[in-house]
């Protein structure tokens, strides 16, 4: 009896001595049931509980909680992956020139620091402001624009012919351009000589110019007709009696005359539209400088001397002249230069002019060779207009360029019939 009363005892303080604290509650950091001594956490972590008494020490979670942050876990580096393969694809773009992202923008230049693929940190408000200053550069161009195309057509920049032959020879240049300015390059079945109003068959003799009386070259007798002279030596009289024959509203331009006809006094451009035959004087004389800043005069008085063939259309209401004469004293070559380069040559139907050779002429300069290739540039310059060469007569005088040249003389009176208009 005594034997059987002593094994339950012993057996009872055995399993006391491994039973833990009675503050442990196995519910603790959601544990719910584990046998002790059960392996729990990920697979690899060996956390085990304490033996011997006091508080069991975890290390690991229960199987259930781990599936359950596994995801969340899984999160962070999954994005972290997705960033860093996006920055290198943009990288990768970047370096081989492909274009990453579409950006509408109106800023000259793009920014790429400071955001991957995206825009330019400004201040506030300064984005407007350049687009603001945008729209007024834009708006200006456009007015700029408007006001030369009203009487801009042909060529904007002159074209420089090449050396007659691969390299500066004057001998060459100067043949090249005599030979193209005593060759005519339209022919006309009818002319207006000198002086006349009537047309007669070619060829007349000795005529210092004559003007293509194609029909369609000549104004209708029912439409306006409109004449420029410039001269200062009276040597447009015959010109002035042809187009005034014609009924023609005609201007004369004289910067030493003294008086002025029908009224129209000193500088003044006032018009004398109805007045056709009538020849109104002007003293003002040709400019191939614009002044820079200076608006295009509309009407009215110019206010000086020399003006551009534009500004002087313009003041007097005119879109086209239909004869003009030109004598400039060998400022020619600049004049037609500026009529190449602005375009106004569209709105000139038939022109008389004297180039002169003896020297460069004003503000054209360079060796011989250079002159002369400019000159010939020039001439070409008109061609590319419309402008086709009808009549071409010498002046007197044998010097080009203070050479003494028995082929060639001091200056020659062409005409021209511009077929493009």
């Amino acid at each position: 009896m005594r034997l059987v009363i002593m094994y339950p005892l012993r057996v009872t303080r055995r399993r006391r001595r491994r039973r833990p604290g009675r503050g442990w509650r196995r519910t603790q950091l959601g544990l719910s049931s584990l046998p002790w001594g059960e392996k729990v956490g990920f697979q690899g972590d060996v956390p085990r509980c304490s033996h011997g008494g006091g508080m069991r020490e975890l290390t690991g979670l229960s199987s259930r909680s781990g599936a359950g942050l596994l995801p969340l876990l899984l999160i962070p580096p999954v994005l972290l992956a997705l960033q860093l393969l996006v920055v290198a694809r943009l990288w990768v773009e970047e370096r081989d020139g492909a274009v990453a992202f579409t950006v509408i923008s109106i800023e000259p230049e793009r920014s790429s620091t400071g955001q991957a693929g995206g825009a330019r940190s400004r201040r506030p408000g300064r984005e407007e402001e350049e687009e603001e200053e945008l729209m007024r550069d834009v708006e200006q161009a456009y007015e700029d624009e408007n006001e030369m195309q009203e009487r801009q057509v042909g060529p904007r920049v002159m074209d420089v012919q090449l050396w007659a032959v691969n390299k500066p020879s004057f001998p060459a240049e100067l043949s090249r351009i005599i030979t193209y300015i005593t060759m005519p390059q339209l022919k006309c079945s009818k002319v207006l000589p000198p002086g006349k109003a009537q047309a007669v068959p070619p060829p007349v003799i000795s005529a210092r110019w004559l003007l293509c009386a194609e029909d369609w070259l000549l104004p209708a007798a029912h439409r306006p007709c409109v004449a420029y002279s410039f001269s200062m030596d009276r040597g447009d009289a015959d010109f002035l009696s042809t187009v005034s024959g014609l009924g023609c509203e005609i201007h004369r331009f004289d910067p030493s005359t003294s008086s002025a006809s029908v009224g129209h006094l000193g500088n003044s451009l006032a018009s004398n539209h109805g007045n056709r035959g009538v020849v109104s004087q002007h003293k003002l004389w040709l400019e191939w400088r614009a002044p820079k800043g200076r608006r295009h005069r509309t009407s009215g008085s110019q206010g000086g001397v020399s003006h551009t063939l534009a500004d002087i259309m313009a003041a007097l209401g005119h879109h086209t002249v239909h004869f003009l004469y030109a004598d400039l004293l060998s400022a020619e070559w600049r004049v037609f230069q500026n009529w190449i380069e602005v375009g106004i040559l569209q709105n000139i139907h038939h022109l008389v002019a004297t180039v002169h050779l003896h020297w460069a002429g004003f503000e054209v300069g360079g060796s011989n060779e250079e002159v002369l290739r400019y000159w010939f540039s020039v001439l070409r310059g008109l061609e590319a207009c419309g402008l086709h060469l009808v009549h071409s007569s010498s002046g007197e005088g044998h010097s080009v360029l203070k050479h003494t040249l028995e082929n060639a003389h001091s200056s020659y009176t062409l005409t021209w019939a511009n077929t493009q208009h």
